[in-house]
């Protein structure tokens, strides 16, 4: 039986390339909704009524809506189990799977933007992540070993990481560090990455 078509809410240049990425691992059929943030579209009333906090990237399926980008992830993934790409449920991977998801919203996110801004974190007993030195060695260790976050085995967090390393290097947000940089390549060298990224590129070039 085929699974009822995702609506995806897109916009290009944004975090939303992740889910376009995974979308494109998959081979997910959706239909693409794309929004433009320099026009405001994501602040109209029909956005809102779907996603109040009008954010990419969202996604609606049966009915449903997915929004927060670890969460749209963890949902995607686990749609489609014949990918391989979400250890199940009872599988040892499936703990350190959902771990490094959460671990890129609840703490990566908001070290940067405090990074970005120039911020200092909030006192040790507030802040959602300690500090940016103790996210960034966690991250850097356990990409030490490769080839993946899970060691041998590719799965959606990789495209997630993967996309946001690529975006947050490239302005200089987190450091080259070599297992980062070496990491970054090799998933942006998989042909669904490559794919999703010619297509970003494009949607951005019809907004231009």
């Amino acid at each position: 039986m085929s699974l009822p078509r995702i609506t995806f809410f897109y916009a290009p240049q944004t975090r939303a390339g992740g889910t376009l990425a995974l979308l494109e691992e998959l081979g997910a059929q959706y239909h693409l909704h794309l929004l433009d943030l320099k026009a405001g579209t994501q602040r109209a009333p029909e956005y809102l009524a779907i996603n109040p906090m009008g954010k990419v990237p969202a996604i609606v399926h049966d009915g449903a809506l997915v929004a927060e980008q670890p969460a749209v992830f963890v949902y995607l993934a686990d749609l489609y189990p014949g990918k391989g790409l979400a250890p199940p449920i009872g599988d040892p991977l499936r703990g350190p799977y959902l771990r490094w998801l959460v671990f890129y919203g609840s703490c990566f996110e908001p070290a940067i933007v405090d990074r970005a801004m120039k911020r200092e974190p909030a006192a040790p007993s507030t802040s959602p992540y300690g500090t940016w030195e103790q996210v960034y060695a966690t991250l850097v260790a356990q990409l030490a070993d490769g080839p993946w976050l899970l060691g041998e085995r590719f799965t959606a967090a990789d495209v997630l990481w993967g996309t946001a390393l690529n975006w947050t290097t490239r302005f200089q947000l987190v450091p080259e560090h070599p297992a980062i940089r070496g990491y970054i390549d090799r998933v942006l060298a998989r042909p669904a990455m490559r794919r999703a990224m010619a297509k970003d590129a494009g949607y951005a070039a019809q907004q231009a």
